[in-house]
């Protein structure tokens, strides 16, 4: 396994659809206005969020079971910025398409700028041969609202590829989240 540059982000992006839409270097300002960056970085690239949230709520009382878990359980909200309320989490989706290569896997982390607030970024890695908009999950640890921008970077994906491809991809299987187009909830 090793670690994927810039050149060769660009390069599986560029020709071969990896990632869409595709910024081929860091973005920091938009229109002359600060944004968190994103786009290709050294090693990675820093996607963002789309403005499609759902935010727990607990107003029906509803217990949380990733078998069974229940849509009232969340508010739709579409806007440029979600405000999640203190102790809790909003999902969301990436502005990016992905379509990992069968003999890569990637690992997404948080970006500083949002675990410097206490919001904890969570995404599970890309497996090979998965496509689809990357469902996000923000939790707010604070005891403060928390507010999250849509279009701006919020984690930095990294690929690691290996030396031959797998046995089995993510698509071979039949994943349940292979494709997936918004905001997706657990599936059992």
């Amino acid at each position: 396994m090793s670690i994927k540059s810039d050149h060769w982000i660009r390069r599986m992006a560029e020709e071969h659809g990896m990632i869409e839409p595709f910024s081929p270097h860091q973005i920091r300002t938009v229109e002359g206005h600060p944004v968190i960056s994103y786009g290709l970085s050294s090693y990675g690239y820093d996607i963002r969020c789309a403005g499609e949230f759902k935010v727990f709520t607990n107003v029906r009382s509803a217990i949380v079971d990733p078998k069974n878990f229940s849509e009232d359980s969340f508010v739709d909200f579409s806007g440029d910025t979600c405000i999640i309320p203190p102790n809790s989490f909003a999902l969301a989706r990436t502005v990016e398409y992905f379509r990992i290569p069968r003999n890569v896997l990637t690992i997404c982390l948080g970006k500083s700028t949002y675990a410097r607030c206490g919001i904890i970024v969570n995404v599970t890695p890309f497996e090979p041969e998965w496509e689809g908009y990357v469902t996000l999950e923000f939790s707010n640890t604070t005891t403060l609202p928390a507010k999250i921008y849509a279009n701006e970077g919020v984690a930095q994906v990294i690929f690691l590829e290996s030396d031959e491809p797998c046995a089995v991809s993510y698509a071979d299987r039949g994943g349940k989240y292979q494709g997936q187009s918004g905001v997706t909830l657990p599936k059992a």
